[in-house]
């Protein structure tokens, strides 16, 4: 019951087919109290490492979380950051563009709110949805206010697969970590999660119509996540494909996957030299003089 999150990791230069990607794999713990017990001590580490972050104050790391709807996206991020020092975490949730983002690139309003140096922040959704939900209808496009002349709609996923690696290694460069986070949801799960929503009236508000609507086209965004995971992994920002029908299996998987992501940041306490030393002994001094 080992996580390895390179099992998980799609490849650079490799096709992503999601019908060879499992949906669900064996347990991951033994009982709902191992499970506790592997995932409080992931996230007792990412505190840890979370507090290091901060102190050296140089990288920064933005995880993003996509996928189809009612696969545990909300539910990840709040169990699995639940040991994060707020002060340093983030979340964005990405809505349905205003018109003010509209008058702007389709990267613009992420860049707007990127993680600063010491901090986490979270995507819940993202600046993927411009090759996701906009591919599986097209349509979109009409209100974004693009040119004419840039609307090649046979070449525009292309180039807008090429703006996110562009800006995904210029984060990369300067010091932002980028994990990104797809769960893999069966359509048969998805339909039981939503059955749950409708019989229990605590969660009768997170179901609305548009969701039936959107499986219709569950192939044509399987095709799109297909092709936009093969086209944006890489060795500096990958894609891990999560298998999502066990929401604890999930959680373990992401947080050993956002674990071993900052240890390889190779973080250090700022290290204090002897001027600075010799100071903090002579204001230790006034302070015990101070409480006589």
């Amino acid at each position: 019951m080992k996580i390895n999150p390179a099992d998980f990791q799609a490849k650079q230069g490799e096709a992503c087919d999601l019908h060879q990607r499992p949906t669900d794999i064996s347990p991951l713990y033994t009982s709902k109290a191992h499970y506790k017990k592997k995932l409080k001590k992931q996230i007792d580490k990412m505190s840890d490492l979370q507090r290091k972050l901060y102190a050296s104050n140089e990288h920064s790391v933005l995880i993003i979380f996509q996928a189809m709807d009612a696969a545990g996206k909300d539910s990840s991020i709040r169990h699995v950051m639940s040991g994060i020092n707020p002060q340093g975490c983030q979340v964005h949730s990405f809505k349905h563009p205003t018109e003010t983002e509209l008058d702007h690139d389709f990267l613009w309003r992420a860049n707007q709110v990127l993680p600063e140096r010491g901090r986490i922040g979270i995507f819940n959704r993202s600046y993927y949805e411009e090759v996701l939900i906009a591919r599986v209808h097209p349509e979109i496009l009409d209100s974004q206010r693009i040119p004419d002349e840039a609307l090649h709609k046979e070449h525009i996923w292309r180039e807008r697969f090429r703006s996110i690696n562009d800006l995904e290694q210029h984060l990369t460069r300067n010091g932002t970590r980028v994990i990104k986070f797809f769960l893999h949801l069966s359509k048969e799960e998805q339909c039981q999660r939503f059955l749950a929503r409708i019989d229990n009236p605590d969660k009768n508000w997170k179901f609305s119509d548009a969701d039936i609507q959107e499986r219709a086209f569950w192939p044509q965004y399987m095709q799109a996540y297909e092709d936009c995971i093969s086209s944006t992994t890489s060795d500096e920002a990958p894609w891990y494909v999560i298998p999502a029908d066990d929401k604890r299996n999930a959680r373990l998987i992401i947080a050993k996957t956002i674990v071993e992501t900052f240890e390889s940041l190779d973080m250090l306490y700022p290290e204090v030299d002897e001027q600075r030393k010799l100071e903090l002994q002579r204001l230790r001094t006034l302070l015990v003089d101070q409480s006589k």
